[in-house]
């Protein structure tokens, strides 16, 4: 099953507000917002992609826990990027700094980029479509970003201002100077 993608322009333009009372009253659906304003309705993973998604996470969370620079979320957090679009990566990080200087509504989307991104490819994701989602995340502030793609068995990294690097069959990631002593043991999200 792929995304469904409304587009509701020019008939409805949602505004920030409209949208994010669109989520909370549809809290089964996970929703995202592109930047031309089409609304992105991404369908559930399967088991497999779940309980991979579930181990990222889990690792990003134990090490911010750690850390304490920053705090970690889950694919249910919904980040409003500097272009307009709403996105939700599968797992993402920000430093406590960033978060403080902004002084942002906790029942609310972070009016952000984080700082780090990861987007686990599940079956169902387009390839193509999931790496023009990483470059959206760069081109609005995201530092680092990694694109597990555990279908073809490899890792696309993107760093601002740097071509993508692509490692195949990695065992590890690590998490450079966004994320310092951070690193991900891919044996279990890879294969």
């Amino acid at each position: 099953m792929t995304a469904l993608i409304l587009n509701l322009s020019p008939t409805i333009e949602l505004t920030d507000d409209q949208f994010f009372q669109l989520c909370q009253n549809n809290r089964d659906l996970r929703l995202e917002r592109t930047a031309e304003g089409e609304l992105i309705i991404m369908p559930p993973t399967g088991w497999e992609s779940g309980n991979r998604n579930s181990k990222l996470t889990a690792r990003v969370e134990y090490w911010a826990d750690a850390d304490s620079t920053g705090l970690a979320f889950d694919s249910s957090t919904g980040f409003k990027l500097p272009n307009g679009a709403n996105r939700s990566p599968d797992a993402s990080w920000v430093s406590r700094k960033r978060l403080a200087a902004l002084n942002p509504d906790p029942a609310k989307f972070l009016p952000m980029a984080p700082d780090f991104a990861v987007e686990l490819r599940s079956a169902s994701d387009s390839l193509k479509t999931v790496q023009q989602k990483m470059q959206e995340y760069i081109d609005n502030g995201v530092r680092l970003g990694w694109l597990i793609d555990p279908q073809n068995q490899r890792v696309e990294i993107y760093r601002p201002g740097k071509d993508v690097e692509v490692l195949q069959s990695p065992t590890s990631l690590s998490g450079e100077d966004v994320l310092p002593g951070f690193v991900l043991d891919l044996a279990q999200i890879l294969n």
